[in-house]
C-alpha cells in the first residue's frame, strides 16, 4: 500500500509539472516575446511614420491581437479618435502621470486617412499598453 501511494504521488508530480510547460505566458524575459519589437508604419505620400518601440508588443500583435479585418477602419478611427488625444493630456501631465509610461505625445489627426494598417497597429498598441501597464483610458480598449 505504502509503495502504490509513491508510485500515485510520482505519477502525479509528473503530470503537473508536463502540463504547466505547455503554458508559458508571454513575458518581456522571453527573448521570443522581444525579437522585433520595433514596428514601423510608413507612408511617403502622406508622409507620416510611426515607430513602435515596446519589447512583446509585436509577439502580442500576432498572437493575441484579433486578425487585421476584424474590425472595421471607420470602428478603428472612432477609437483612436478618442484614445490620442487622452493618451496626449497624459503627456502633459508629467506629475500625475508617470512621465516613462508617456514620454510624447503622437500626432494623430482625425481628418487624415492614415489607412486601416496604421488605424489597427496604433489601436492595438492602446489596447497592449492598458494591459501591459494596467492604465485606463475613458473609452475602453479591448480585444
Amino acid at each position: 500500500m505504502k509503495n502504490f501511494f509513491y508510485v500515485v504521488l510520482a505519477l502525479v508530480l509528473v503530470y503537473g509539472c508536463a502540463s504547466t510547460q505547455n503554458n508559458k505566458p508571454i513575458t518581456d524575459a522571453n527573448p521570443e516575446a522581444t525579437a522585433n519589437d520595433t514596428v514601423r508604419i510608413a507612408n511617403d505620400s502622406l508622409e507620416y511614420e510611426i515607430i513602435i518601440i515596446e519589447p512583446g508588443y509585436n509577439a502580442f500583435l500576432n498572437s493575441i491581437a484579433r486578425p487585421e479585418g476584424y474590425y472595421s477602419q471607420n470602428y478603428l478611427e472612432n477609437k483612436n479618435r478618442f484614445i490620442v488625444p487622452e493618451y496626449n493630456q497624459r503627456v502633459l501631465q508629467p506629475f500625475r502621470f508617470d512621465p516613462n509610461l508617456y514620454p510624447q505625445q503622437i500626432d494623430y489627426n482625425s481628418s487624415v486617412d492614415y489607412g486601416y494598417e496604421v488605424n489597427y497597429k496604433l489601436y492595438y498598441y492602446f489596447v497592449y499598453f492598458t494591459r501591459k501597464y494596467k492604465q485606463r483610458f475613458s473609452v475602453p480598449t479591448r480585444i
